[in-house]
């Protein structure tokens, strides 16, 4: 076991413990703005589905009911604008973080590989390329990487950490340029839905991949739009040749969504108005922050979407955990996300309404 764990970085959130342990000693208490996890409640749709569903003593299947694929092939044409979906271009997973650690592995890759991922990018990534022994590499635009051994490149739009939203130009340069080099793009759009500035196209969009999903798969999750990351629910939506190979690898891994959990999922998209209202929470959260770091003397940069603001006091990240802590607030250092998000720090507006407000009042001149 340890063989395989010294292959993998530090996990990232150990080194901020002790930041955490000041903020919580705060008179008022911690405001945790460190970790983009819902705190609000899951939709009654969703708890009554859940509930409903929960006498389920037979095994599920991987590739999910036919109820189930039906809805994810549904709101992906209706929210993605993606066309031709069918049940050989759904597939059900448990989580995306599950997912995107264990891709490389899945797909056969190894060291004679290379996996690409942004710049500034959700750690797991490295992670799933580190896991296959696969070679990692890091872009500010993918089309000019070396396309000699690449087998799979991750696009992340809306991005985390840093919100920004990948255009329509970019999105098809950058598809028709893996498809010329043979290369499997995954582009993870779980944040799609939180467009604040700007309106995430995913690569399903015909206008994106030409009608097309060959070579292309998106990543969607319920954790964010929901409220469902206690529930491990997501989904890849895209090429079926893909698909199908990963289905008959999760198939013997036995890689199940439970099946309380895909009931839920169905409620989940088929309801848009909790989408809606949750929304309106993260907007109203989101401005009040953005204004309170601003006065604080914060640079925002990006951000036009996602869970997170992406701020900098131009000094070390590591400086301003430090500075927010001892004001109670805890939020992420942008060097988690690679070294160039070394003078940043991820701001997530995910606490409840009374957190957020005290955060405002302790970032108040």
């Amino acid at each position: 076991m340890g063989a395989v764990s010294s292959r993998l970085p530090v996990f990232p959130w150990d080194k901020l413990e002790p930041y955490k342990a000041t903020a919580a000693a705060h008179p008022g208490g911690i405001v945790d703005l460190s970790v983009g996890t819902p705190v609000d409640p899951v939709p009654e749709v969703v708890q009554k589905a859940l509930t409903a569903a929960s006498d389920s003593p037979g095994y599920p299947t991987v590739w999910g009911t036919p109820e189930l694929r039906d809805a994810i092939a549904g709101w992906c044409e209706r929210r993605l604008g993606a066309r031709g979906m069918t049940h050989q271009g759904v597939l059900p997973v448990v989580g995306s973080k599950e997912l995107v650690a264990w891709l490389p592995t899945q797909l056969g890759l190894g060291p004679d590989a290379k996996v690409a991922y942004p710049r500034l990018a959700y750690p797991t990534y490295e992670v799933g390329a580190r896991l296959a022994r696969a070679e990692y590499v890091a872009y500010d635009d993918p089309t000019e990487l070396d396309p000699a051994g690449l087998k799979l490149l991750w696009l992340n739009s809306p991005s985390n950490p840093t919100g920004r939203v990948l255009t329509k130009d970019e999105l098809t340069r950058t598809v028709a340029w893996a498809r010329e080099h043979g290369v499997l793009l995954f582009s993870d759009e779980c944040y799609l839905e939180l467009g604040w500035e700007a309106e995430p196209v995913s690569v399903l969009h015909p206008d994106v991949c030409g009608g097309s999903h060959e070579g292309i798969v998106a990543v969607h999750s319920l954790s964010k739009r929901s409220n469902l990351a206690g529930y491990r629910s997501a989904f890849l939506a895209g090429d079926p040749a893909v698909l199908g190979e990963l289905l008959q690898i999760r198939k013997h891994g036995g890689m199940m969504t439970p099946a309380p959990v895909q009931a839920a999922t169905i409620a989940a998209l088929g309801d848009d108005t909790h989408v809606t209202e949750q929304r309106a929470r993260y907007a109203a959260r989101r401005t009040a922050l953005r204004e309170a770091l601003l006065g604080h003397g914060f640079r925002i940069e990006h951000s036009e979407a996602s869970l997170y603001l992406w701020a900098t006091r131009d000094e070390s990240c590591w400086s301003t955990v430090a500075h927010l802590a001892d004001r109670g607030i805890l939020v992420a250092p942008g060097d988690f996300y690679g070294p160039a998000g070394d003078r940043f720090v991820r701001v997530a507006f995910t606490a409840t309404d009374e957190r957020v407000a005290e955060a405002v009042r302790r970032l108040a001149p």
